[in-house]
């Protein structure tokens, strides 16, 4: 299974006034571990939409549990993987870490989409690629 793990370090404008990350902050970090780890993989945006013919890979849920908090200048290392994958949805699961303590999980369901053939005004989810799933769940 593909895991990609990236340090991050917080910044002044990801708190409130309490000096605690504001937890919206969180969701950004992981949209973009998210891409992160496609790009990591050797799928970036850009290969996907030229190579498959993808628009994008929109969430369509999300969720998180919180445990300890972060404050500016801390450091958290955000684990990323996807953790199954159907016929155009995928589930990826975000870990992040404050030190060797889990601190936060999140947990976000994507979709492969590109243009509707019989309209291309529309969008219309995409098969996932075997190529992509064999490289993220190690088949």
């Amino acid at each position: 299974m593909f895991i990609h793990r990236r340090d991050v370090q917080i910044q002044w404008g990801d708190c409130d006034p309490a000096n605690i990350v504001y937890y919206p902050r969180y969701f950004a970090m992981f949209d973009d571990a998210t891409s992160v780890m496609f790009e990591a993989a050797g799928f970036s945006k850009q290969d996907i939409v030229r190579r498959y013919g993808l628009v994008g890979i929109p969430m369509v849920d999300t969720r998180a549990k919180f445990y300890i908090p972060s404050t500016y200048g801390d450091w958290i290392t955000i684990e990323s993987r996807i953790e199954s994958i159907k016929r155009s949805s995928f589930d990826v699961t975000h870990k992040v870490f404050k030190g060797e303590a889990l601190a936060i999980e999140g947990f976000e369901t994507r979709v492969l989409v590109g243009r509707d053939p019989a309209d291309p005004d529309k969008l219309k989810s995409a098969p996932f690629p075997e190529e992509m799933r064999a490289k993220f769940l190690g088949e």
